[in-house]
């Protein structure tokens, strides 16, 4: 029996569609924002311990770093939330075509660049 399987598989020739992009940006997305809510959650916690902890917390967001983390959780959250709409519509059965696929995919990447330079308008 012969195997035809590559022998030598190159990952830089290699051209992913679309959809399939989307869909692993959006497990990407919600890796981002699984790690980053404990530090949200911990600001958060701050914050409300006392005046001096709000102070502390809004001293700590001053940072242009951290204002960069929450420019990264804020597209995160914003694709997250646009590849999931996208999911949930193609789980009512539209956009199933591959034609149609790519084309949501394409739409969802593009909206979620657009508020991604939103929030960091917003932010800065």
């Amino acid at each position: 029996m012969k195997k035809q399987r590559p022998v030598n598989l190159e990952l830089t020739t290699i051209s992913f569609p679309p959809s399939a992009i989307a869909s692993i940006l959006h497990r990407v997305s919600g890796v981002i924002m699984l790690v980053l809510v404990g530090l949200l959650v911990w600001l958060l916690a701050l914050s409300l311990r006392s005046y001096e902890g709000f102070v502390q917390a809004q001293n700590i967001l001053a940072n242009p770093v951290l204002k960069f983390v929450i420019w990264g959780f804020l597209t995160a959250m914003g694709y997250h939330l646009l590849a999931g709409l996208r999911h949930m519509v193609m789980d009512l059965g539209f956009w199933e075509e591959l034609e149609s696929g790519n084309t949501s995919a394409v739409v969802t990447i593009v909206l979620a660049v657009i508020l991604a330079v939103l929030a960091g308008v917003w932010l800065w």
